[in-house]
C-alpha cells in the first residue's frame, strides 16, 4: 500500500499541475480573441503568489503590491506574443522579476529591509535545528522570528540573480527546470547560482547562528 502511494502521488502531482496548465492556456487562448475576463481569471488565480515572488525580492509590501500590478499590466499587453511552448505562469513570472530587478536596479541605494518574516516555509530551513528548543516553546518561537527576520535581511543582500533562484526555488518550490525558463538560462545555471547562493546565505547567517 505505502509502495504503490509512493508512486502514485508523483503522478498525481504531474496530472494536476499539467491540468492546471492546461487550464491557464484555455484562459490566454480566450483572452487572445479579447475576452478581458479571462484574464481576470489569470489574475486571481495567481495575484498572491505573484506578489510573494515580488515581496521577497524587495522586501517591501508597497512596492510588491504596485510590481504586481504593473506585471499583469504588462502581461496583458503582450499576451499576444505568449506561445503554449511555456506555461503561463513561467512567461508571468519572468515578466515579474524582469520588473522587480529594474525596478531594484534604479533604487539600489534604498534600503528596504524589513522585519516581517519571509513565509512560514522559512521555518523548514536546517538553520532552525540550531536555534530551536523542544523544552521552552516560547523561546523557540522567539529565536524562530529572529531567525526569519535575519534570513530576510540576508536574502537582500545577494544579488538580483542569486535572490531570485532562492525565491523560486526555496519559497515559491519552482523546479530547475521552471526557473530556467523564468530566468532565460540553463538548469546547470540555475543549480550554480542556487548553490553559490546558499553558501552566501549560510556565510551570511554564520555570526548569528554561532552566537
Amino acid at each position: 500500500m505505502n509502495a504503490e502511494h509512493a508512486h502514485s502521488t508523483p503522478m498525481t502531482e504531474a496530472v494536476q499541475s499539467q491540468a492546471k496548465a492546461d487550464e491557464d492556456l484555455a484562459w490566454v487562448a480566450r483572452v487572445q480573441q479579447g475576452d478581458i475576463d479571462a484574464f481576470k481569471l489569470l489574475v486571481q488565480k495567481y495575484r498572491a503568489r505573484l506578489y510573494s515572488v515580488l515581496y521577497n525580492m524587495t522586501s517591501n509590501r508597497e512596492d510588491a503590491a504596485d510590481l504586481a500590478q504593473e506585471t499583469f499590466v504588462k502581461a496583458f499587453r503582450s499576451i499576444g506574443r505568449f506561445h503554449s511552448k511555456s506555461k503561463f505562469y513561467t512567461w508571468l513570472y519572468r515578466i515579474g522579476i524582469n520588473t522587480a530587478v529594474n525596478h531594484l536596479k534604479r533604487n539600489r541605494f534604498r534600503r528596504l529591509f524589513s522585519l516581517e518574516p519571509l513565509r512560514e516555509d522559512v521555518s523548514q530551513d536546517e538553520a532552525l535545528s540550531a536555534l530551536a528548543d523542544p523544552q521552552d516553546p516560547s523561546a523557540t518561537m522567539a529565536a524562530v522570528k529572529e531567525l526569519q527576520e535575519k534570513l530576510n535581511e540576508a536574502l537582500q543582500k545577494l544579488s538580483n540573480k542569486h535572490r531570485t533562484v532562492v525565491v523560486l526555488f526555496e519559497i515559491e518550490g519552482l523546479s530547475h527546470a521552471e526557473i530556467a525558463q523564468v530566468m532565460g538560462c540553463s538548469q546547470g545555471t540555475v543549480r550554480s547560482r542556487l548553490h553559490y547562493a546558499k553558501e552566501q546565505l549560510q556565510s551570511y547567517l554564520q555570526d548569528y547562528l554561532h552566537q
